[in-house]
C-alpha cells in the first residue's frame, strides 16, 4: 500500500510517496529527491557514506527507516552549502584537499559538522574519535583531521 510522508529536507517541506515503512531514508533522498550527497556504501550503517543529519544528529540513512523520518528535519550534504557558497566545513575539506576518491567525504563532512555543532573546539583525539566509524580506503585521514581543525579554528 502506497503511503506518503511529510518531511523537511534541506529546509524545504516535501511530501513523498513510499510503500514500505522500513525502506531506508537513503533511497527516498537519492531516488525521489535526486540528492546525491549521501551515498550507498555498505548498507549496514557501518561505513558512514550515507550519513545525514536528522534533527541535527548524524544518522546513517541506509538503516534509518523512512517511517522514522516523519515530521523530522533532514539535512544532507547539499543542505549544508553549495559549490558557490560552501559551508565552513565543506570549504575546509576543499582547502585541505581532504577528498581523494570522494566516496567517504559525505560521511566525513556530515559527521564533522555534527561534531562541531556540539563542540566548537574539539581536540585532535576528539576529532579522530568522532570520525572513527567512517571508513576511508584512500587514506586521507590526516587531511580530513586537518580539515576539521581548520573549520574549528574559524568558528567563533
Amino acid at each position: 500500500m502506497v503511503q506518503s510522508i511529510k518531511i523537511n529536507v534541506n529546509n524545504k517541506e516535501v511530501t513523498l510517496p513510499y510503500s514500505d515503512p522500513d525502506m531506508p531514508l537513503l533511497y527516498l533522498l537519492r531516488n525521489e529527491l535526486g540528492l546525491k550527497g549521501p551515498r550507498f556504501g555498505c548498507g549496514l550503517g557501518q561505513c558512514g557514506s550515507c550519513t545525514v543529519h536528522v534533527n541535527g544528529e548524524a544518522v546513517r540513512s541506509c538503516v534509518f527507516p523512512v517511517s522514522a523520518a516523519k515530521g523530522k528535519n533532514i539535512t544532507t550534504l547539499e543542505g549544508l552549502g553549495s559549490s558557490s557558497k560552501p559551508d565552513i566545513v565543506q570549504q575546509a575539506f576543499i582547502d585541505e584537499q581532504a577528498a581523494q576518491c570522494g566516496y567517504c567525504i559525505n560521511g566525513m563532512v556530515m559527521q564533522a559538522k555534527a561534531l562541531l555543532n556540539k563542540n566548537k573546539k574539539p581536540s585532535e583525539t576528539e576529532i579522530k574519535e568522532a570520525l572513527a566509524n567512517n571508513l576511508c580506503r584512500c587514506g586521507t585521514h590526516q587531511r580530513i583531521v586537518r580539515a576539521v581543525q581548520r573549520a574549528s579554528a574559524q568558528l567563533v
